[in-house]
C-alpha cells in the first residue's frame, strides 16, 4: 500500500498536481514523522510551488535526521539557488557529491551554479564529469553546451545540444536552451522554431516565453546589434562590466573636453563623440521602445505578461509626451515644451525598467518618484517659475543617477 502510495505521489509531482500528492504524503508522515524519503518528496513538492521557506525548514529538518543523506543536500542546494544563496548552494551540492560521487545530476547541478556565477571553465569540467557518469543527463548536456558557447566554441556547443535532442527531442528546456544559444550566434530565425517547440511542449515554460519575445524583437536588425552587445557584456564578469561602463563614460568627456580645446581635431573628434553618445542613448531607449513594438505584434503581445503590458503602455504614453514635446518646441520655440520632451524621454526609460525585478522594489519606487518630481518641473516651467532651470537640472541628474542604479543593479544580478 506504501509503495503504492509514494508511485502515486510521484506522479502527481510530474502532473503539477502538488496539493494531491502532498496531501497523501501528510497522511504518510502521520504514521512515520521521520521517514527521509517522505520528507524529501515534500521539501520537493514546496520547492516546485516556489514555497521557499517551507521547503528549507523541512529539508534542514531532514538533514538533522539524516546527514548522511546526499538527496537531500541537493534538494538544499536548489532551495539556496531560488534564494540567491550562491555560496550556501555550492556548499550544498558539494556536500552532496562528497556523499555520492556516483550521480550525475549532482555534478550536473555543480556545473548549472557555476554556469550561472560565469565561471565558464569550471562549469564545462563539471558538466563533464556529470556526462562521463551518464553520457545522457539532458541537464549535463545543456550546461556543456552553454559553458562552450560562452568559451566560443560553438561548434562543439551546438554538437551538444543536438546530441541532448537526440535523447530527448520533446525536451522544453533543451529546445529552449538551443534557443537561446541560437540568438547569442546571431540566428534568431532558427532560434524562434526552437523556442516555439519548447513552448509547444510547455506552455507556460517562461525561459522560452523570454527567449521567443527576444527573438521575436531580433527580426529588427538594430535590435540583433543590441542584443549581440547585451550577451557580450552579460558574459563579462563584474569588474570588467563597470570598467567597460566607466571607460565609456570617462573616454567620452576627455574626448570632448579635448575636442574644446583643440579646435583643429574637431573635425575628428566630434563625430567620434556623436557615435559614442548615440550608443550610450541607443542603450537606454531600444529596450522600452522594442517592448512597445512587441505589445501591437500579432503574436508577441500574447507573451507578455500583465505587468509587461502595462509598463509597455506607460512607454507609450511617455513617447507621445516626448513627440508633442518636440513638435510643439520646434513649433513655438518656447523652453516649456522643451521641458515636456525631456519628461517624455526621461519617463520612457523609466517605464520601461519599472517592474524590473530588484530588492525592495527599488525601481519602482525610483520611477514613481521622478514622475511626481518631472510633474513639479513641468508646472514650474509652465508658470514661469524663477527656480525652473534648478529644479530641470536636479530632474536630469536623477535620471542620470537612476542610469547608474540601473547599471548597478543589472551587473548585481547578473555577477552571484
Amino acid at each position: 500500500m506504501t509503495e503504492h502510495s509514494i508511485s502515486k505521489v510521484g506522479i502527481l509531482i510530474q502532473q503539477k498536481k502538488y496539493d494531491a500528492a502532498e496531501k497523501i504524503l501528510r497522511q504518510l508522515l502521520a504514521q512515520e514523522p521521520t521517514n527521509i524519503h517522505y520528507l524529501s518528496l515534500l521539501a520537493e513538492i514546496n520547492l516546485q510551488q516556489d514555497r521557499l521557506s517551507q521547503a528549507e525548514s523541512i529539508v534542514e529538518d531532514a538533514i538533522g535526521l539524516s546527514p548522511d543523506t546526499p538527496h537531500l543536500y541537493f534538494i538544499k542546494s536548489r532551495v539556496d539557488i531560488q534564494k540567491d544563496k550562491y555560496d550556501d548552494a555550492e556548499n550544498s551540492i558539494r556536500q552532496a557529491v562528497e556523499l555520492d560521487p556516483y550521480t550525475a545530476d549532482y555534478f550536473a547541478w555543480w556545473a548549472h551554479i557555476k554556469l550561472g556565477r560565469k565561471q565558464f571553465d569550471e562549469s564545462l569540467r563539471l558538466a563533464n564529469q556529470a556526462l562521463a557518469v551518464d553520457p545522457e543527463n539532458l541537464l549535463g548536456l545543456n550546461v556543456r553546451s552553454t559553458a562552450l558557447i560562452k568559451l566560443n566554441r560553438k561548434n562543439e556547443s551546438f554538437q551538444t545540444i543536438e546530441g541532448a535532442l537526440r535523447y530527448n527531442p520533446n525536451d522544453a528546456y533543451t529546445h529552449a536552451n538551443y534557443g537561446w544559444g541560437l540568438l547569442e550566434k546571431g540566428d534568431h530565425k532558427k532560434a524562434l522554431k526552437h523556442f516555439k517547440e519548447a513552448l509547444k511542449n510547455d506552455p507556460n515554460f517562461e525561459y522560452a516565453q523570454r527567449g521567443m519575445i527576444e527573438a521575436l524583437k531580433a527580426s529588427n536588425p538594430v535590435y540583433r546589434m543590441f542584443l549581440k552587445f547585451s550577451f557580450w557584456m552579460g558574459n563579462l564578469s563584474a569588474k570588467y562590466q563597470w570598467a567597460f561602463i566607466v571607460g565609456l563614460f570617462v573616454g567620452t568627456q576627455a574626448l570632448s573636453r579635448l575636442a574644446d580645446a583643440n579646435p583643429s581635431l574637431q573635425p575628428f573628434l566630434i563625430p567620434v563623440v556623436i557615435v559614442l553618445a548615440l550608443f550610450a542613448f541607443s542603450t537606454w531607449v531600444i529596450k522600452p521602445i522594442s517592448n512597445l513594438f512587441l505589445r501591437f505584434n500579432a503574436y508577441g503581445k500574447f507573451l507578455l505578461n500583465k505587468k509587461e503590458k502595462m509598463s509597455s503602455n506607460f512607454v507609450a504614453i511617455s513617447l507621445v509626451v516626448l513627440l508633442s514635446g518636440l513638435f510643439m518646441f520646434i513649433y513655438s520655440m518656447q523652453d516649456k515644451y522643451l521641458v515636456v520632451a525631456i519628461y517624455g524621454f526621461a519617463m520612457m526609460v523609466l517605464c520601461g525598467m519599472m517592474f524590473w525585478p530588484s530588492k525592495y522594489n527599488s525601481i519602482m519606487l525610483y520611477t514613481i518618484a521622478m514622475a511626481v518630481f518631472g510633474l513639479v518641473a513641468i508646472w514650474m516651467a509652465f508658470t514661469n517659475n524663477s527656480a525652473t532651470t534648478i529644479i530641470i537640472k536636479a530632474f536630469i541628474i536623477a535620471f542620470v543617477a537612476f542610469q547608474w542604479l540601473a547599471n548597478f543593479l543589472v551587473i548585481k544580478r547578473s555577477n552571484k
